[in-house]
This record gives C-alpha cells, structure tokens and sequence, in this order.
C-alpha cells in the first residue's frame, strides 16, 4: 500500500487561524468576512469564457486507440481534462458521493468532533489555502490520509466500518488510475519507464503516495460576491476529481478567462500538479483552478492528490532538457517544494526555477 502525505506535511504546516465552520445554512447573507472583490484576489473579476465560446477542457475517451497523444496535447495547452471509460464502477463513484454528502450533513457539531488540528492534515476543516487570503471561502472540506478509522468512529459511531471501507476501495482504484494517466501522459512526449528510475509501471505503486480530499460547497445567498475556493494550483503530480452533477469548477487559460469544466455523469476531471510540471520541464500546465458557488444547489467533489514519496527528487526528465540549456527547474523533493508553497503559494515554481544566463 502506498505512503500517505502525512510525512509529507508533517513538521512543515501551514497555520491557519483558528475559526470555526460557520452553519452555512443558518446564514441568509452573505457575511462580510465572506464578500470578495479583486482586492482579494485579482483574478476574482477576471472575464469568464462566453458560453457560446465553445471552448471547454476536453473529454478523452481512455479506450479511444488515440488516448496517449490526446491527454498529452491537453496537458499542454489546458493542463486539464476530462476522462470516460477510466474503469472506477459507478458504484463506487456513487459510494463516494454518498459517503461524501453524508459526512457534511452531519450536524456542525459533530463535525468539529473530528476538526483537523492546527498542525495536523487529516480532518475537518478550512481549505489548507485560506491563510493566504484575507477572504473566507463559502465551503468546508474533510482530509483524509492514511485510515480515516479514527475520525470516521467520531463522525459515524455505527457505520464508520462501512465509511472506511468505501475509502480504501476508493483510493485503491484511484491509485492504478493515477500511475495510468502519468504514464499514457509521459509516453506522449516519448518517455519511457527507462528514463525514470524512482517510478515503475508496477502493481504495488510504493513509490508514490496520497491524500483524498471531500469538499461541500452549501447554496450561498449571493454566490456572484461569493468563493468556494479561491485560484490555486495543485502540487501534485496529478489530482483526479470527482464531481457530482452541480457545475463550479473553472479552470484559467489565459486566452479564454475563466472556463467552466461541465459534469459529465460518470467521467472523472484530470488536472497537472506543479511537480508534473516540473518533471515535464514546463511542457505540462499545471492549471490554476477554482470552485465557484451558487444559489440553488450544494455542490460536492472528491479530489484524489496523488505524488511520488516525500524524499524523492523531481526534476525534468534529461530527455525532455535540450542538449545546449539547462532544465528550466532544479531539483525537488516533494517536501521541499510544499515548504516552498507554504511561503510564496502561487509564485512557488517561479522561486525553484533556474534563472538562465542572456
């Protein structure tokens, strides 16, 4: 069974003030504390994609014959995607929004029994960005690394057995999944298992490791003022996401603005992880991202944060490094890179990238 992300953020957290969730559902406005501008956040305003556009990240087939170049070419120009056919029954897809709307109608109170402590990773709690925003985000969200056993008992007494077991189902299929989509992807650019010695087209994935994120966006009474969850990029080498039937993911392509990302009954969201950057040697776009809200439905997703071990080195594949430059990026350890997110966030990559010589 692979490693958890606990090692990779433990003794590097990032702090968050210590405030509780609100009861969304008692609030009729929206709070101050909780109205954006792009004060807070200069892409908030950012124009969106016109629906008439057309344009949306593509949705890739997985048995298509052409699979491979396909999800290369959207790595390159969206650094998203949207997969069908990827194998995970729909039961289990169903499981985990049962379990996932579930866990967050739970009372508030009862909710906080299992709050992520403020050094911890696994739990209850705010989104791991929101200290570095001024704003607070209109959504709550569950960590899960390694067993959830502990907090599942707190949460559900009688069933937490139950819980525990669609989680290991879950993220086991998410795993061959993950090393699957690395692999058609890294093959598109003509790498190999031979150029990359730390990961293997192998069974038992102990070379990499992962964390499952449960996230619940509440009806918001003035979702245009509103953020479930604010710009970001991943540090993953790839998150999988599932989302239930309620749009709100919007992915940023500078040519369109903000683009809308569809649910499509059954299929899975794809998106590049800083570290898939780095190791593409910036071929691969690691996509900023961001949830919206709305005033009639709740809306939930499940991200799948998958990487290599915490002491393994990321650099860009030799291959994909042209003789006569250097790697746009130096090397890294997942660990090393997160305390480097945890200072500059959004500017990290600029801050590991090697500054050539004119």
């Amino acid at each position: 069974m692979p490693t958890v992300l606990t090692d990779v953020f433990r003794g590097h957290p990032i702090h968050l003030p210590h405030t509780h969730q609100p009861d969304f559902t008692s609030l009729s406005e929206l709070p101050d504390s909780y109205t954006w501008t792009s004060k807070d956040d200069p892409l908030f305003t950012a124009p969106p994609s016109p629906p008439d556009a057309g344009e949306s990240i593509p949705l890739i087939d997985l048995n298509h014959p052409d699979a491979a170049n396909q999800i290369g070419r959207a790595c390159r120009t969206w650094g998203a995607f949207q997969i069908a056919n990827h194998g995970v029954p729909l039961e289990l897809l169903q499981g985990i929004e049962f379990l996932t709307g579930s866990l967050f109608q739970l009372p508030v109170q009862r909710k906080l029994k299992a709050a992520r402590s403020d050094t911890g990773f696994s739990g209850y709690g705010v989104a791991r960005i929101s200290s570095f925003f001024n704003k607070k985000m209109w959504s709550e969200g569950f960590t899960i690394t390694g067993s959830p056993l502990n907090d599942f008992r707190k949460l559900w007494p009688q069933l937490h057995l139950n819980y525990c077991d669609i989680v290991e189902q879950y993220e086991e299929q998410m795993q061959k999944l993950a090393s699957k989509l690395m692999w058609l992807s890294l093959n598109s650019l003509g790498v190999t298992e031979e150029d990359i010695k730390w990961a293997t087209v192998s069974s038992d994935l102990n070379w990499a490791q992962s964390a499952l994120q449960l996230n619940h966006y509440p009806v918001c009474p003035e979702p245009d003022r509103a953020m479930g969850l604010a710009p970001h990029t991943d540090s993953t080498l790839l998150t999988i996401l599932y989302q239930n039937n309620t749009a709100g993911l919007q992915v940023f392509r500078d040519d369109f603005g903000w683009v809308t990302v569809p649910p499509v009954p059954g299929s899975l969201v794809v998106n590049v992880g800083d570290l898939f950057h780095i190791l593409s040697n910036g071929l691969f776009k690691s996509v900023i991202h961001r949830a919206r809200v709305n005033q009639t439905r709740p809306r939930l997703s499940v991200a799948f944060l998958w990487g290599p071990r915490s002491d393994t080195k990321i650099s860009p594949v030799p291959k994909l490094v042209s003789p006569d430059e250097s790697p746009l990026y130096r090397s890294v350890t997942w660990t090393e890179y997160l305390r480097t997110k945890a200072t500059h966030f959004n500017k990290a990559l600029s801050m590991i990238r090697n500054h050539r010589e004119k």
